[in-house]
C-alpha cells in the first residue's frame, strides 16, 4: 500500500506503459458510482471492508464478480489468475487505466461530489497517490473535478494533496498549477463552465494561479470569450491584479472584449490600457478588431430608436437630414461604443497597420461598418487618406467589397471630396473599381458626385470608360447588364478614353478576351441558350395554333347561315383577338426557326449569332402578343355578363409585360439622380423622354397594330 505521504514526482506512466494496464470494470464500476465500502474491499480486503460500510450496490457487484470467476477470487487482468482477494496489491490494480487514460481517481473525480464520491477518492488515495496522475489528454484528477462542475470535490483533492497534517502547500500549489495538453489548469476548466464558485475557491487557494499559463491561453481569456463579468471581476481581484491576459495567436483579452461589447472592454482599458497597443500574430490591436463589427457604432442602439422617443419622431428633427440625425443619434451612443472606448484609450492606434497594410478604417470599409468610419473620419479626418500595402484607401476597399451604404456617405459628405480621386498603386480610383466591379449601383453612387472625375487614367493609361470596354465580352452578351448600362451612361455623359491609339486599345481588348473564346465560350453561349428558349417559343406557337381553331364564344351551328363560323365575328374585340393571336404565332414560329437554326452545329457562328438575336426579339414579341391575345378572349367571354371582371382581368394582364421588363427599368432608374448632377435637368429630361418613347415603340408596336387593325376591320 502507498502512504498518503507520496510525493509528487511519482506521477502516471507514459501513455505507452498505460496501454498495456487497462483498468479493471469492477474497480471502474466502483469509482463510478462512488461506492467507498466497495472499493475499501476491493483494495484492502477485510481490512478495509471494516472501515468502510459496504452498501449493497458494492455487495452485488463484488458478489457478481467473484460468481463468474468461479472459485471465490476477484479477475484481474493485472495478478496471477485466481488471486485471493486479500493477495490483491492495491497499486498494482490502480494503475489500470481507460481507454481515454483515465486512473479510478479520475473516474471517481467527474462523477460526483457527494460524500460517498469524497470517501471513494480518500479510499484510492490511501492506497496510491493518483493527485498528480494525467490522462490522454494531459489532465488530473483536478482537471476532470472542475470539468464537471465538481466543487467539493475538487476542494478535497486538494485538502489530499495537502496532507494530514495541512502543511504541504507546496504539493498543493504544484497540483494546482499542472498544465494539459491544452497549456490548461484546472482553473481554465472552471471559467469555462462558469463556476464562479469554483473558480474564486482556486484563486483562494493559489492566488498566482491566474498567470498560468506563461505562453498560452489565460482563464482570464476564457472569461471574456464567454461574456462571463461575474468570473471577470474574481480573477482580477483575487488575484490582486497580477494575472495573464494572453489569449491564442498572439492575441490579449482585449482582443476577446472588443468582440464582446463595451462592458467588458470598459473593464479590461480600466485595469491595463496598455493593452491596446498589443498586436496579434496578423498585426492586429484591439482596435482592428473592434472597427470590423458591424453591429457597433453603425447600428443605433434600440432605446435610442424607440417610436417613442423624442429623436426618432420626425417633428423634432427640426430639418436635419437623415444623414445629420444618424450622426447625432452616434454621437449619443459613443459611450456604448467598442471603437470610441479604444479609439478614446489610444487614439495613436488608428494610424496602426496591421501585418496587411491595413488600418483599422480600411478593416471596417471591407466590412461596410459605415458607422466606425463615420466616427474616425469625424474625430480624425486625416485618417480618411490612408493607404494600406496597396495603396488603397478606405474608398477603394468599399468599392471592392461592394458596400453601396459606405460608399454613398462618402460621395455625399463634403469633407471626404478630398478622398475620392485618389490613386492606389496601380493609378486606379474609386471610379476605376467601381467599373471593374461591374455594380451599377457603387457606380452610380460615385458617378453621380461632379467632383470626382471621370477621365483620370492609371498607369496602364485606361480611363473608367476604357475600362468599361474590357468588361464587355465580345461574345453573346445581356446588353441589359450592369456593364454595358455603365459603358453607355459614360458615353452618353461624353467621358473620354485614355491617351493610347485605339488600335493598340483593340489589340489589348482581343488579347484580354481571347482566352475565353479560345475556350469555345461562344458556341457554349449560343448552345446553352437556344436550348432553354427554343422550348419557350414552341410552347408558345402551340398555343396560338390551338386557339386559332378553338375560339372564343364557339362557332356557329351548320343549320345556320354561315355555318361554321364563330359566333363572335365581326366584333371588335374578336378583330383584335385575332391578330394578337396571329402576330404570337408568327412571331414565336419566326423564334423557333431561328432557334434551330442558332443551334445548328454546321452552321457558321456568325450566322449562328444572327439567327440567336433576332430570335430573341420575336420571342420577347410572342410573349407581348399572347397577353395582348388573353385578355381580349376574356374580355369577348366574360363582358356580356361580368363586364367589372373583365375589365380588371384585362388590367391585370399587363403586368406580365411589366415583370418582363421590371430589370431594364431598375437599372435604368439608378441612372437619372447622377445625369442630372453631370448635366443638368434639360438634359436628363430629354434623354430619358426621348429612352422612354423608344422603348415604348420597341415594346407595344403590336398592340398598335392589333388595335389599329381591329378598328380598321370594322370600317
Amino acid at each position: 500500500m502507498v502512504s498518503g505521504d507520496q510525493a509528487p514526482e511519482e506521477k502516471y506512466p507514459t501513455s505507452a506503459a498505460a496501454a498495456a494496464a487497462t483498468i479493471n470494470p469492477v474497480l471502474l464500476a466502483l469509482a463510478c458510482c462512488g461506492n467507498s465500502g466497495g472499493l475499501g474491499y476491493f483494495l484492502h480486503g477485510d481490512e478495509g471492508a471494516q472501515q468502510y460500510r459496504m452498501d449493497s450496490q458494492g455487495q452485488e457487484l463484488i458478489a457478481n464478480a467473484v460468481m463468474i470467476s468461479g472459485d471465490g477470487s476477484l479477475p484481474s487482468d493485472d495478478v496471477e489468475e485466481g488471486a485471493a482477494v486479500s493477495a490483491l496489491s492495491a497499486s498494482s490494480v490502480l494503475e489500470g487505466v481507460t481507454a481515454e487514460g483515465d486512473t479510478a481517481l479520475h473516474a471517481v473525480a467527474c462523477s460526483g461530489d457527494g460524500d460517498n464520491f469524497l470517501r471513494s477518492a480518500e479510499v484510492i488515495w490511501k492506497a496510491k497517490n493518483l493527485l498528480f496522475s494525467q490522462n490522454n489528454n494531459g489532465d488530473t484528477p483536478l482537471h476532470c473535478a472542475a470539468r464537471a462542475g465538481n466543487s467539493r470535490m475538487a476542494l478535497h483533492l486538494i485538502a489530499l494533496a495537502r496532507g494530514e497534517d495541512g502543511s504541504d502547500s507546496n504539493r498543493v500549489k504544484a497540483m494546482l498549477e499542472m498544465e494539459n495538453k491544452l497549456m490548461e489548469t484546472a482553473l481554465h476548466d472552471a471559467v469555462r463552465i462558469g463556476n464562479n464558485d469554483l473558480v474564486k475557491m482556486l484563486m483562494e487557494e493559489d492566488s498566482e494561479l491566474a498567470c498560468f499559463p506563461k505562453g498560452g491561453t489565460s482563464a482570464l481569456y476564457i472569461a471574456v470569450l464567454t461574456e462571463n463579468t461575474t468570473i471577470v471581476e474574481t480573477l482580477y481581484q483575487t488575484s490582486h491584479g497580477n494575472l495573464s491576459y494572453s489569449g491564442p495567436n498572439g492575441q490579449n483579452a482585449l482582443h476577446a472584449a472588443a468582440l464582446r461589447g463595451p462592458v467588458l472592454t470598459g473593464m479590461l482599458l480600466e485595469w491595463k490600457k496598455g493593452l491596446s497597443t498589443q498586436k496579434d500574430e496578423n498585426g492586429s490591436t484591439p482596435l482592428h478588431f473592434a472597427a470590423a463589427l458591424l453591429d457597433d457604432t453603425n447600428q443605433v442602439p434600440q432605446d435610442n430608436l424607440s417610436l417613442h422617443s423624442e429623436e426618432a419622431n420626425p417633428a423634432k428633427r427640426k430639418g436635419q437630414t437623415p444623414l445629420c440625425f444618424s450622426v447625432s443619434l452616434l454621437r449619443r451612443s459613443r459611450q456604448r461604443s467598442v471603437c470610441w472606448q479604444l479609439l478614446n484609450a489610444n487614439p495613436a492606434e488608428l494610424y496602426q497597420p496591421d501585418c496587411h497594410g491595413m488600418y483599422p478604417i480600411h478593416v471596417a470599409a471591407s466590412m461596410g461598418a459605415t458607422g466606425n468610419v463615420i466616427m474616425f473620419a469625424k474625430k480624425y479626418p486625416s485618417s480618411a487618406g490612408l493607404r494600406d500595402s496597396n495603396g488603397r484607401t478606405f474608398l477603394h476597399i468599399a468599392v471592392q467589397k461592394k458596400k453601396r451604404g459606405l460608399v454613398d456617405f462618402a460621395s455625399k459628405n463634403h469633407s471626404l471630396r478630398w478622398v475620392l480621386n485618389m490613386r492606389d498603386n496601380g493609378g486606379d480610383t474609386a471610379l476605376h473599381l467601381a467599373v471593374q466591379a461591374g455594380s451599377l449601383t457603387i457606380f452610380c453612387a460615385l458617378f453621380g458626385n461632379r467632383h470626382v472625375d471621370m477621365n483620370v487614367t492609371n498607369k496602364k493609361g485606361q480611363t473608367p470608360l476604357d475600362i468599361s470596354r474590357f468588361m464587355i465580352p465580345p461574345e453573346m452578351f445581356y446588353n441589359q447588364n450592369s456593364e454595358a448600362h455603365i459603358r453607355r451612361a459614360l458615353t452618353m455623359v461624353g467621358a473620354r478614353s485614355g491617351a493610347s491609339r485605339q488600335d493598340h486599345f483593340e489589340e489589348s481588348y482581343n488579347k484580354l478576351h481571347r482566352a475565353s473564346k479560345d475556350r469555345g465560350s461562344d458556341t457554349e453561349n449560343v448552345k446553352d441558350t437556344t436550348q432553354n428558349l427554343c422550348i419557350g417559343s414552341v410552347l408558345i406557337a402551340t398555343v396560338t395554333f390551338g386557339a386559332t381553331f378553338a375560339l372564343p364564344g364557339g362557332y356557329v351551328s351548320d343549320d345556320h347561315a354561315n355555318g361554321g363560323t364563330p359566333t363572335l365575328a365581326g366584333r371588335y374585340a374578336f378583330d383584335a383577338f385575332m391578330m394578337a393571336n396571329m402576330l404570337a404565332f408568327i412571331c414565336s414560329s419566326i423564334a423557333t426557326v431561328g432557334f434551330m437554326f442558332s443551334g445548328a452545329s454546321m452552321v457558321n457562328l456568325a450566322s449562328r449569332k444572327f439567327h440567336m438575336r433576332s430570335s430573341v426579339y420575336f420571342m420577347a414579341t410572342s410573349v407581348t402578343s399572347l397577353t395582348a391575345a388573353f385578355a381580349l378572349g376574356v374580355y369577348m367571354v366574360l363582358a356580356p355578363v361580368a363586364y367589372k371582371t373583365a375589365v380588371a382581368m384585362c388590367v391585370m394582364s399587363p403586368s406580365i409585360l411589366l415583370w418582363k421588363n421590371v430589370d431594364y427599368w431598375k437599372r435604368w432608374a439608378l441612372l437619372p439622380r447622377p445625369f442630372y448632377a453631370r448635366k443638368g435637368l434639360s438634359w436628363t429630361l430629354k434623354q430619358f423622354g426621348s429612352l422612354i418613347i423608344q422603348s415604348t415603340l420597341t415594346e407595344f408596336w403590336p398592340f398598335m397594330l392589333i388595335f389599329c387593325w381591329a378598328a380598321y376591320a370594322r370600317t
